[in-house]
C-alpha cells in the first residue's frame, strides 16, 4: 500500500501480495457509497475466487448490498486487472463469526469468545482461545479459554502483534449480533424515513415558490 491508502485504512490486520493489490484498489470505491472493507482474498475455490467481505459503517450488511458492492468494484478491478486469471467474484458480509480486524471490532465484541494467531510469541504461545476482559488503544486482555497448568488465567495481548482474530461461535454470539443487526437495521430505517421526509419538504417548498 502507499502511504497515504495505508493511512486511511484502519485495519490493525491487512492483507499481503496481490490480496493488498486488490485491497487498495476497492477500498477507495467501497468508502465512496458508503462501506468499510473488512477482508480480500483471492482463493483457488471454484477455479479462483476473488472473496471481498465488507460492511456498512453500522456493521450491516445486506444481500442487496452485497449486490451493490460487486457493481461498484467490477469495473475498477476491470480497469485496473491486477488478477491475470480469469476468476469469480464473491461479495460477503463478515458473518457471525465474523473476522476481528480493527480495535473497534475488538471493543464491540468484548466478552466473547475469540480465536486468535499472534505473529510473535506471547508467553511462549502464537496461538491463544478466550474471551476478550478488555479492549483498549494497545491491545487486548484475553480471559483463557483452558488455561495450561500453571498458565496466568488472562494475558495481554498488543494489537501490533495480532495477525489472525476471529470470534468463535456461540449461543450467546448469535443472540448478541442478531441483536445488534436488528438495532442497526432499525436505525439505517430511521434515518432513511428521514432523510425522504427532508427531500418530500423541499420538493413542497419548491412547488410552493414557483
Amino acid at each position: 500500500m502507499t502511504a497515504a491508502a495505508s493511512e486511511a485504512d484502519d485495519r490493525i490486520i491487512r492483507e499481503s501480495g496481490i490480496d493488498a493489490r486488490i485491497a487498495l484498489i476497492v477500498q477507495p470505491v467501497l468508502k465512496a457509497i458508503g462501506f468499510r472493507l473488512v477482508r480480500v482474498q483471492l482463493t483457488g475455490q471454484n477455479g479462483l475466487t476473488l472473496q471481498i467481505m465488507a460492511e456498512r459503517e453500522d456493521g450491516t450488511m445486506t444481500v442487496e448490498d452485497c449486490e451493490e458492492v460487486s457493481r461498484a468494484v467490477s469495473p475498477a478491478l476491470d480497469v485496473e486487472d491486477p488478477i491475470e486469471k480469469a476468476y469469480h467474484l464473491e461479495v460477503s458480509s463478515p458473518g457471525i463469526d465474523r473476522p476481528l480486524v480493527r480495535k473497534s471490532d475488538f471493543a464491540t465484541w468484548t466478552g466473547h469468545l475469540v480465536k486468535m494467531e499472534t505473529s510473535v510469541l506471547i508467553g511462549d504461545r502464537k496461538r491463544f482461545k478466550g474471551k476478550i476482559a478488555e479492549a483498549d488503544a494497545d491491545g487486548i486482555l484475553l480471559e483463557r479459554d483452558k488455561a495450561a497448568y500453571g498458565e496466568e488465567p488472562t494475558v495481554r495481548v498488543p494489537f501490533d502483534a495480532i495477525s489472525e482474530a476471529r470470534l468463535v461461535l456461540t449461543d450467546d454470539l448469535i443472540r448478541e449480533a442478531l441483536s445488534k443487526d436488528n438495532r442497526a437495521r432499525k436505525e439505517a430505517k430511521k434515518r432513511r424515513g428521514e432523510a425522504e421526509d427532508a427531500v418530500a419538504g423541499e420538493g413542497n417548498e419548491t412547488e410552493q415558490e414557483s
